[in-house]
């Protein structure tokens, strides 16, 4: 039975984050030939339609107020629910990112619905959804199927892929016009101060270089930007590594940081506590360094590699130059 499919597009600095084309995967999955509704918000929404329409969205509803070109709760919350008001889906998809998860519940309250958070899999079977999603810090998971109301789950980013772009495709686009109460918009951003830096995004990236207390200083972590850089991918850490100060907290991964499912994930001088390993451990390929050959990552790594990082680092960097050049 077809349904009407309705995802939020995840901005960040103008650019459409790769968890928006993930959610139309997961949109042409579950609507069985129904139509496929992208909501864009922000001033410059229009300029990404295209792209959304590339990869599977049958119509685009922009919403181009500009309290919206920065997130805040409660001015995303008014246009979201606008939004699902006017398109009356059966499914509604966002990404399980910082405004997904933020947004999300409030929503779900608001609608009267259940909300699926952290999808990292699904299946559909003869019309049912079937959902995956990780329970006790990603040590099991677990099959949920809503039975009746809306569907309404949060995807974790690099799980679901992307269709390939079909640039023949259309799509209607349609600008909505909201109201935003003033009144009730208690934030706004009036600056943004970038700590990070600049490249990949951590939860997104194919390929991830993470350090624990084993690179023991800010200066050790510059042997493991220069292999993530060659590699095209993201700099992480442990919690022990941001606790020391040897890097910014926007880098860790784990429990109470993101939670990440790379195509690699090197760990270098990482212990492997469980509340990291909550935040890494789905990651297709893992390959733990580290000097002590009990250390509990070795339990969870396709490869181990026993020995000090700032030996071994640098000798993968310069292997990778010799098999890129030979590419």
């Amino acid at each position: 039975m077809s349904k009407k499919v309705l995802i939020l597009a995840d901005i960040r600095e103008g650019k459409l984050r790769n968890v928006s084309l993930e959610s139309l995967a997961a949109a042409k999955m579950v609507a069985d030939g129904g139509e496929i509704t992208a909501a864009i918000f922000g001033s410059n929404g229009k300029e990404l339609a295209d792209t959304l329409a590339h990869h599977g969205a049958d119509k685009i509803i922009t919403v181009s107020n500009q309290e919206l070109d920065q997130y805040t709760t409660d001015a995303y919350f008014q246009a979201f629910k606008q939004v699902i008001d006017h398109v009356g889906p059966e499914v509604i998809f966002t990404g399980h990112t910082a405004v997904g998860r933020d947004v999300s519940p409030r929503i779900a309250a608001r609608i009267g619905a259940g909300l699926l958070s952290d999808v990292t899999g699904i299946e559909v079977d003869g019309g049912k959804v079937v959902f995956t999603r990780p329970i006790y810090a990603g040590k099991a998971f677990v099959k949920k199927a809503v039975k009746e109301g809306i569907i309404f789950a949060t995807l974790r980013p690099n799980n679901i892929p992307a269709q390939e772009a079909d640039t023949t495709r259309t799509a209607d686009v349609e600008d909505l016009s909201v109201t935003l109460a003033a009144d009730t918009i208690r934030t706004i951003v009036k600056d943004v101060v970038k700590k990070s830096s600049d490249g990949v995004d951590l939860s997104e990236a194919s390929v991830i270089v993470a350090g624990g207390r084993g690179v023991k200083s800010e200066d050790g972590f510059k042997p493991l930007e220069e292999l993530a850089q060659l590699l095209g991918g993201a700099v992480g850490a442990s919690r022990g590594a941001c606790d020391s100060e040897y890097c910014d907290y926007a880098l860790q991964i784990g429990q109470t940081g993101k939670v990440v499912t790379p195509d690699l994930y090197i760990a270098a001088g990482i212990s492997g506590a469980i509340q990291h390993l909550a935040g890494m451990s789905n990651s297709k390929v893992i390959v733990a360094i580290n000097k002590d050959p009990e250390a509990p990552i070795f339990q969870v790594a396709d490869y181990g590699i026993v020995g000090d990082l700032f030996e071994v680092i640098p000798l993968l960097t310069e292997e990778f130059k010799k098999v890129l050049a030979e590419g």
